[in-house]
């Protein structure tokens, strides 16, 4: 039966008003897709890191209570979970700092099986940053090989500091490796300054 496979971050997203917080949840695009989609039934499963902390266990928590398996998420012992803290502005623009420490050894996760036809949902700042690239690349690769249904979710965001120039080449590279490419118009924005929906599509 077809599965869905996910590969995004990890991640405690809390908001700060006033320098209050006042909310906190688990984040990241394509681990509240990966919620949504086990939760409506379908086998999903989450390959991802966060370390073995109490942040980290709230988010695994949150994946099993929504019946994602998490047998492919790694739970590091070097470091601590990433965390987001989000600023309220008076402009009403959120101001995103990102926490979080990683062993040396990015990404040993369990490779999960992949079967012809699965569907792979892999996305964000995840698919784009180096330092576990080279690994993620490799699993995109065998679902590739393994005829599976490769879909990318970009979410890059501008505005945490990332500079386009250094990470357009992971980013053309995803295209590449995926069917089918689903973005919104920020989205297209951020990776495309100042082109319209056709130049972008070309």
């Amino acid at each position: 039966m077809r599965k869905i496979i996910t590969i995004g971050e990890s991640v405690l997203d809390t908001i700060f008003k006033d320098n209050v917080p006042m909310k906190s949840f688990v984040g990241g695009r394509v681990a509240n897709a990966a919620c949504s989609l086990a939760l409506s039934g379908i086998e999903t499963l989450m390959v991802s890191e966060c370390a073995n902390d109490h942040v980290g266990d709230i988010i695994v928590d949150f994946l099993k209570r929504n019946k994602v398996d998490v047998t492919s998420v790694d739970r590091y012992v070097n470091g601590t979970t990433a965390f987001s803290a989000i600023f309220e502005s008076d402009n009403h623009e959120p101001q995103l700092v990102n926490y979080g420490t990683y062993p040396p050894d990015r990404f040993d996760v369990v490779w999960p099986r992949i079967n012809e036809d699965d569907i792979v949902l892999f996305g964000s700042l995840y698919s784009i940053e180096n330092a576990q690239r080279s690994r993620l690349y490799e699993i995109l690769q065998y679902a590739f090989d393994r005829k599976a249904l490769v879909l990318y979710l970009p979410g890059f965001e501008c505005r945490l500091g990332y500079s386009i120039t250094k990470v357009m080449p992971n980013i053309l590279e995803n295209f590449e490796l995926a069917d089918v490419v689903i973005g919104d118009a920020a989205d297209m924005r951020d990776i495309f300054p100042n082109e319209d929906g056709e130049k972008c599509y070309r």
